[in-house]
């Protein structure tokens, strides 16, 4: 199995988290890995935006979630027979997969039922003496298991499900018509070979089935007889013995199939699965696809099935800031320029972190480890990823490897940095870009966790205060919502004017943090923090310092 890899970046992605997946994953396709997918945990923000529509780079596959589904561990092509296929071919389909159940599907191929190799074996092997004359079949599936045709070849035989009693006419005339006598003639099926008494017999009481074995003919005089008579004759190659034993194998699948199954939409979770294989006492599950067709059949053995895809973090490494159900889901490298939060991995992995700005400076980093040079649009949107994380070169957590990487791809892209940068902070600078205060607080929104404290902090770069104190008290709402709803000790939103280096510090939480905040509070919720414009490397430090004062 071929498993996919999906570079990906944080929820709520920044440029840096997008770009450096994008490039990354252009780069691991460069190598040879043609299974690398770029991909993105949350939608672009109003700068990204910005940035993938210059360059005309096509956005990442969004994953909402990779929780494993029951579409990764089913196979899609199932075993599944007709539910008018006969009996004998299901035996033979179970005799060549070694499947234990089979869905009985319509035209349609949607299940109408499921027939279990132990419920057939029952059905034939168990003794059942006021059934044991029964064949249940239609006058196309008995020629058919019979490998036989009708003697009358011009004629039209109803092919309706009809339910008849087997005798055999290997005995003289008197005693065979006792033996039959006690039943309507449309409701015998009689099988012979030779014996013209017996055939004669059979079709003057005019029975519905007449089969003749051994592949031996019917004079012509009772097949004109069986043609006034309105007798089925039918000739089949077969022995009477083998030929009996074949009529009862002749009944449809789907009168013996189970008309009541457990099905599971393709798009569920895997869990789900689990609930209803181990919950419900059933050998299999079948798997529909939305319109309710057979996609295919879960059983144990599929929860068990390694998942088709694995993933790559990009700028970050802590589960909680991961795409949600990566926890589930095996990671093979984690690119990021962040503080150790990871957990264990199962595997040893490909590991790459330095303090540098951004991550793309280290997505950079490798395509020159690998002389590869990046075409103008992955060089200018890596360049965009550092101009962005770095607040174009201002922010503190700049380094002299981010500097160097954005003169390396100034030359690769063909662009002014101090240029472009520019560009990218005045389209996107406008709070009225991200539509409503939701998107704004959610945009770059991170989790943090420091001992007992969960606390949560989103950042938006602006040019000038006047957009923010005009929708301030919407964004203080919405932090209280996001406070509740996530459990968070405090919820914040850092608004960092480029312009002036200064960031407004906006947060709904623990009202002791006034006392140990060590910034002017302009207002109640509201701090003035001067020559702070990182999250990471100013804001995140500070806050669990002073949470072990409160």
């Amino acid at each position: 199995m071929i498993k996919s890899t999906y570079v990906i970046g944080h929820r709520n992605p920044d440029t840096d988290s997008i770009a450096s997946a994008i490039s990354y994953a252009a780069l691991k396709q460069e190598l040879g890995d043609k299974t690398a997918i770029a991909a993105m945990a949350g939608a672009p923000n109003p700068q990204t935006r910005y940035i993938l529509d210059r360059l005309e780079i096509t956005d990442p596959l969004f994953l909402a979630d990779v929780h494993p589904k029951v579409r990764d561990t089913i196979k899609r092509e199932p075993i599944t027979v007709g539910r008018q296929a006969s009996a004998y071919e299901a035996l033979e389909l179970f005799n060549k997969s070694g499947v234990r159940v089979l869905p009985v599907v319509d035209d349609d191929n949607k299940p109408c039922g499921i027939l279990s190799l132990l419920r057939l074996s029952e059905s034939y092997l168990l003794p059942c003496h006021d059934k044991i004359r029964g064949v249940t079949t239609t006058l196309t599936n008995l020629a058919r298991t019979l490998s036989g045709s009708f003697v009358d070849e011009n004629r039209k035989y109803e092919d309706s499900l009809i339910t008849l009693n087997l005798f055999i006419g290997a005995m003289l005339e008197d005693s065979f018509n006792s033996m039959i006598s006690g039943f309507e003639p449309q409701e015998l099926l009689i099988m012979t070979g030779n014996r013209r008494t017996i055939q004669l017999a059979a079709i003057e009481r005019g029975v519905r089935v007449l089969v003749v074995t051994g592949g031996h003919k019917l004079e012509e005089s009772l097949v004109d007889l069986a043609r006034a008579r309105g007798v089925a004759v039918l000739r089949t190659p077969h022995d009477t013995a083998t030929a009996a034993w074949l009529a009862r194998l002749s009944t449809p699948a789907v009168c013996l199939a189970e008309p009541e199954f457990v099905g599971i939409g393709v798009n569920k979770s895997l869990v789900a699965l689990r609930q209803k294989l181990l919950g419900s006492n059933v050998s299999a599950v079948l798997a529909l696809e939305g319109d309710n067709t057979l996609a295919g059949v879960a059983t144990k053995s599929s929860l068990l099935a390694p998942l088709p895809y694995r993933l790559i973090l990009m700028d970050h490494n802590e589960l909680g800031q991961a795409v949600p159900g990566a926890e589930l889901v095996e990671i093979t490298e984690v690119i990021d320029h962040h503080k150790l939060g990871n957990t264990h991995s199962n595997s040893p992995i490909s590991f790459i972190t330095s303090p540098v700005g951004s991550t793309c400076t280290l997505v950079a980093k490798r395509y020159m480890e690998h002389n590869i040079i990046p075409d103008k649009k992955i060089a200018s949107l890596l360049l965009g990823g550092i101009l962005s994380d770095t607040v174009i070169l201002k922010s503190p957590t700049t380094t002299e490897a981010d500097v160097q990487m954005v003169s390396w791809l100034e030359e690769c892209s063909g662009l002014v940095a101090s240029d472009y940068g520019r560009d990218i902070f005045a389209a996107s600078s406008s709070l009225k870009n991200y539509g409503s205060a939701e998107r704004v607080v959610a945009a770059d929104f991170k989790l943090f966790t420091h001992e007992k404290y969960n606390i949560g902090l989103g950042q938006v770069e602006v040019i000038g205060f006047n957009e923010f104190y005009s929708i301030k008290d919407e964004l203080l709402l919405v932090l209280e919502n996001v406070k509740r709803r996530d459990n968070l000790f405090i919820a914040g939103l850092m608004v960092t004017d480029i312009t002036t280096e200064t960031t407004l510090f906006l947060v709904e939480g623990h009202t002791r943090i006034s006392h140990v905040m060590e910034y002017p509070q302009l207002e109640p919720h509201l701090y003035e923090l001067k020559n702070v414009m990182s999250r990471k490397k100013q804001m995140v430090p500070h806050l669990l310092k002073i949470l072990a004062k409160v």
